[in-house]
């Protein structure tokens, strides 16, 4: 007997793509059932070979659903979060709502799956910001051999971490270039078409964005509270697919060789590193790709035990929805729950 899953936000980006990920990993749900607000009520959206009709999510009850992932921003996850695991429904969040709740695992599956029993405290499970997912994914297999001691993180984030209205804009400002019309910017603080922006989310008091500490505070709980982190987070002008210049300070010697050795062998990492043209992937490559691709691993002369790395995912996939659906398989492989219509029958 299968799960019931809801999709909650399933209008969005990542909501989309949750429902082409479970039917592409052939995830066992008997009912899937697609949420969003009342304006999206009765919209038709493809699940598989079916076509799913929206409902809405305030009217729905969860009593006999037993997982939702949601994907419907921070504000209603942590007003809807906690009415819906009351319901025995084990709730899997996308949003930086519940990530820093010490009662709620931060889970992305590769790297501390073993953390996962701890959603029984209050039935959420937290997924890693997007930028995070990727990241933690390349340093896990280097942090147990060599011990990292400091981080430095550049990231160069596509639009769609923003959403579907970020999307647009970038589109519709570099169609705007070529024809000459006014660029008035709306989603993003400056221009985004063939243009950077070092700035995602709020700024903080101490100078840093909200997004650059969501890396530093996400990375210590889910790696080592010890490691030092710092972080740069940049938009760039690509659709989809994040991409991260990674510098390590690191306990232990770790020549690039071993690091290449030991990267290939970790689960989840796709390690492309040609020392010539085009020997490594850039977010084009990556897009609609469920791994987490490693480039140009090097040296880094400057400081003892250091070394440098490029890496690559997509954002939608496993920054979101792929790692959500990762840590679903996690609780239905590990026999964590079962479906309630079993225990029905």
């Amino acid at each position: 007997m299968g799960y019931k899953v809801a999709i909650a936000g399933a209008t969005g980006n990542v909501g989309a793509e949750m429902l082409d990920i479970l039917a592409e990993r052939g995830f066992p749900a008997d009912e899937v059932i697609a949420l969003a607000s009342r304006r999206s009520q009765g919209k038709e959206i493809s699940f598989g070979d079916k076509t799913l009709k929206v409902q809405a999510m305030e009217n729905f009850d969860f009593s006999s659903v037993d997982i939702c992932l949601m994907s419907a921003g921070g504000s209603i996850a942590k007003e809807w979060a906690p009415k819906i695991a009351a319901k025995g429904c084990v709730v899997i969040d996308n949003s930086s709502a519940w990530r820093y709740d010490a009662d709620v695992p931060l889970i992305v599956p590769e790297v501390n799956a073993d953390d996962i029993v701890d959603f029984k405290k209050k039935n959420i499970i937290a997924n890693p910001n997007c930028s995070t997912a990727q990241l933690v994914v390349a340093l896990k297999p280097i942090h147990e051999k060599a011990g990292i001691k400091r981080l430095v993180v550049s990231t160069y984030q596509s639009v769609s971490g923003g959403g579907k209205e970020a999307m647009d804009e970038l589109f519709n400002q570099t169609r705007a270039v070529f024809v000459n019309d006014p660029i008035e910017p709306q989603k993003f603080t400056k221009r985004i078409a063939f243009n950077v922006i070092p700035h995602i989310d709020e700024f903080m008091e101490d100078g840093y964005t909200k997004e650059e500490w969501k890396v530093l505070a996400e990375t210590k709980k889910m790696l080592d509270p010890t490691i030092k982190v710092t972080c740069t987070a940049v938009r760039v002008p690509v659709f989809v697919g994040h991409s991260e210049s990674v510098n390590m300070e690191l306990e232990n010697p770790l020549s690039p060789e071993e690091a290449q050795d030991l990267l290939r062998e970790a689960p989840g990492i796709l390690v492309v590193d040609k020392r010539e043209d085009g020997g490594y992937v850039t977010p084009y490559e990556c897009a609609g790709e469920d791994a987490t691709y490693v480039s140009r691993i090097r040296e880094d002369a400057t400081v003892e035990n250091g070394l440098n790395m490029w890496v690559v995912s997509d954002n939608l996939r496993k920054g979101a929805a792929l790692n959500t659906v990762q840590i679903a398989e996690v609780l239905v492989n590990r026999g964590l729950i079962k479906p309630k219509a079993e225990a029905a029958a």
